[in-house]
């Protein structure tokens, strides 16, 4: 057993390292060996830390008090470990190794985490893919940008990575991967020490096997056991997304499954009735991320623009044709909907719907579709992913469930509820 409790729940790790039946030591080993053993396969990593026995052993020296203590964390390669280079995906960045970690990695240190090493992103966190496949099918993308992190999860290899969402960088890979996913709100945490894409938009995301999983580091990171200002959701609204996408078959059949699972498990749903919103914002979006892209990564596109991949070209590209004021006007509408928005649902309803129109195209030469992600991206709202889903050939299918800011203890509640029931269900096998 004590060999594999590095698969167990999170809870379950720490609780076994705190009663010494396993160590730090064993636990950063094991998972060392299951992210090489599964290397070959997948291709999640870009570079591995070589100082984990050393992180390990302060972790064994006082794991009392801390609440990751010996969990094993995967960094997405945009996000700076100190020791290890960013290189985010693209030969223009710097091979030398990062001074300090960023923000959210020396907050994770400082709860007990063991740092593992960088995982793959796609070109500065935007489209273009990297070497890593699908852990559930080789021949299928992971997604992106957090490319990765999800597959690394997904895999079973690590249990918890770090991500990061501008579109759909860590909805999409989390839903492609069958990984619990949080996306927390943008400016909600320290982004220092994160090479960014769209200020405004680009937000810190996690990745865990299960949602309770999520809720246990989410509590642990955020060093919040509850949330007492809101009280649990009881209300849910309804989002097939169709009017942004073709919605696949089997994603068309876990959507329509929804409603029946909600009743199951005492939530009352109804419709979302805003999808004019939502077109507008998702085609906001766009300038939004493209006129900051294009400030953000100026002097690659005016120094260096053969090197970079037309994927990213054309969004650079496209945020010169938009001016300050279309910007400055899509910003205003971005704020008046989300008033409107916290108005339609209240204080203690969520929104579910699909991660991705399906489950992860085949071909490795794109990373899917980020459509059903950008409206929320771009209204600054946390998102959970939902794993548990599978099409009759295995391929995992997600949910997300969309909240206001502060309603995130709310949203992983329902998130562990309904892979729950998703899970005992078996849906389309």
């Amino acid at each position: 057993m004590h060999d594999h409790i590095r698969h167990h729940a999170i809870a379950e790790q720490v609780r076994a390292l705190r009663s010494h039946e396993t160590t730090a030591r064993d636990l950063a080993a094991g998972v060392r060996r299951d992210v090489e053993q599964a290397e070959q396969r997948i291709h999640a990593w870009v570079a591995l830390a070589p100082d984990i026995e050393t992180q390990a052993d302060a972790v064994d020296a006082e794991p009392a008090c801390l609440p990751l203590a010996g969990i094993s964390v995967g960094v997405k390669d945009i996000i700076d470990v100190a020791g290890l280079p960013t290189r985010a995906g693209t030969v223009l960045s710097s091979p030398e190794p990062a001074a300090s970690d960023a923000a959210c990695v020396s907050a994770l240190r400082s709860l007990g985490a063991v740092i593992q090493g960088k995982t793959v992103t796609t070109e500065f966190a935007y489209l273009n893919p990297g070497p890593t496949r699908n852990p559930h099918s080789q021949d299928h993308t992971p997604g992106g940008s957090s490319s990765g992190s999800a597959a690394a999860v997904g895999a079973g290899t690590i249990p918890v990575a770090l991500g990061s969402q501008t579109a759909g960088s860590l909805t999409r890979p989390a839903a492609y991967c069958g990984t619990a996913g949080m996306v927390l709100p943008p400016g909600s945490v320290d982004m220092s020490g994160i090479l960014g894409l769209s200020p405004s938009l680009d937000a810190l995301g996690v990745l865990t096997r299960t949602v309770a999983d999520l809720r246990y580091v989410h509590r642990a990171f955020t060093r919040c056991a509850s949330d007492p200002e809101r009280p649990r959701s009881n209300g849910v609204r309804l989002w097939d997304g169709r009017e942004l996408a073709d919605i696949a078959p089997a994603m068309s059949g876990l959507v329509g499954a929804v409603p029946g699972i909600l009743d199951a498990i005492g939530f009352e749903s109804r419709p979302l009735e805003w999808a004019d919103d939502v077109r507008r914002l998702t085609d906001d979006h766009l300038d939004v991320m493209s006129y900051e892209a294009l400030r953000e990564r100026a002097h690659e596109y005016r120094a260096h623009s053969a090197q970079l991949s037309e994927p990213l070209l054309e969004l650079l590209r496209a945020g010169e044709e938009v001016s300050a004021q279309r910007y400055a006007s899509v910003l205003r509408y971005r704020d008046d909907a989300r008033a409107r928005l916290s108005d339609h649902l209240g204080a203690d309803t969520l929104i579910v719907g699909p991660a991705t129109p399906g489950p992860a195209p085949a071909g490795l030469h794109a990373t899917g579709v980020s459509v059903l992600s950008r409206a929320w991206q771009l209204l600054g709202l946390p998102v959970v992913v939902v794993p548990g889903a599978q099409t009759p050939s295995g391929l995992p299918l997600g949910l997300q469930i969309i909240g206001l800011p502060g309603s995130e203890s709310a949203m992983l509640d329902l998130g562990i509820q309904l892979e729950q029931a998703l899970r005992s269900r078996q849906l389309f096998r």
